[in-house]
């Protein structure tokens, strides 16, 4: 079990190793900074989707949410289609919108006993709906240099739209192993009968987990934003997909109450070194798309204790 703990590390390593000796470049400071580059979006969707699962739920709203995050934040700093500079009292506006977003997945979910999967699913559509009516199909360019300077400026090399991520990580690993939250979600994927029993308010946990997820999704829709220097209602396309994998790569169990934002950073790390890789080796990107759909498939398969799922669902 031990052994099995450390698998995705191992596999990181030796995919490293692997694709250092077929393509030396891939050691450079530039690819270091590319890597990290295509980590930071991830790492920060990864991390608000890891608590859910941990929690034994699923959260399909991921690119509903940073969709409209998007959306938002460009239609409300400086941009070339209204007035609007509000600068980061707009960052504010978009994690209140990602956190509104999470807190109704969390109230339905609890209250109206509607399965996260399809809680989330509908929230998924509508939060694209709803960037799609703001926007009426088009692109909004945002000219805010703060924003641009997320993906534009660099400290120590490395823009700061990774610095922010990096500053999530930090925030979670708070949430997670010094906080009453960060046990009481454990608790929850360990069996919610049993956490209520011992006292833990099974609804409020489950709005808290996903009300923070939202928040970690809108700060992904700010980076995407920084990143494209524009917002649509397509920026969120393929999202969720690379999301669900580096959390399920890096080794957290669908079945819950197993995992950790760390193992997450692994899992993003796996998924950005392959496709890092297989660019670097002139895979195309067809074949690309085919590998990650059986790395998901392998990491499930791994991840999933059979003794506890007797009905797949």
């Amino acid at each position: 079990m031990r052994i099995a703990s450390w698998a995705p590390v191992i596999v990181l390593l030796l995919l490293c190793a692997i694709i250092s000796v077929i393509n030396p470049n891939f050691l450079s400071f530039g690819n270091m900074v590319r890597i990290s580059q295509s980590a930071m979006i991830p790492l920060v969707l990864g991390i608000g989707a890891t608590f859910i699962i941990i929690m034994g739920s699923i959260d399909l709203s991921v690119e509903g949410v940073l969709t409209l995050a998007a959306v938002v934040l460009s239609m409300l700093v400086l941009n070339g289609e209204n007035a609007n500079d509000y600068g980061l009292f707009a960052v504010a506006a978009v994690l209140i919108v990602g956190a509104g977003v999470g807190f109704i997945n969390g109230l339905i979910n609890v209250r109206l006993k509607v399965p996260s999967f399809m809680t989330t699913l509908g929230t998924w559509f509508i939060g694209v709906g709803i960037a799609n009516a703001l926007l009426g199909g088009m692109a909004t360019r945002i000219n805010d240099p703060w924003i641009r300077g997320l993906a534009i400026e660099r400290f120590w090399g490395f823009p700061w739209g990774v610095w922010v991520a990096l500053l999530c990580l930090l925030i979670a690993l708070i949430i997670q192993n010094y906080t009453r939250l960060g046990r009481h979600v454990y608790a929850l994927g360990g069996g919610e009968e049993l956490a209520a029993l011992s006292g833990i308010s099974v609804a409020r946990v489950r709005i808290a987990a996903f009300t923070i997820a939202g928040v970690f999704y809108a700060v992904g829709g700010i980076l995407a934003a920084a990143q494209l220097g524009l917002g649509n209602a397509q920026i969120g396309n393929g999202r969720l997909f690379t999301t669900i994998t580096a959390v399920v790569v890096g080794g957290t169990s669908l079945s819950g109450g197993q995992g950790s934002v760390l193992q997450t950073v692994v899992g993003v790390l796996i998924v950005v070194v392959l496709s890092n890789g297989m660019v670097l080796m002139g895979v195309p990107p067809s074949v690309q798309i085919g590998v990650q759909g059986l790395m998901i498939i392998a990491a499930v398969a791994l991840s999933i204790n059979r003794k506890l799922m007797k009905i797949i669902k």
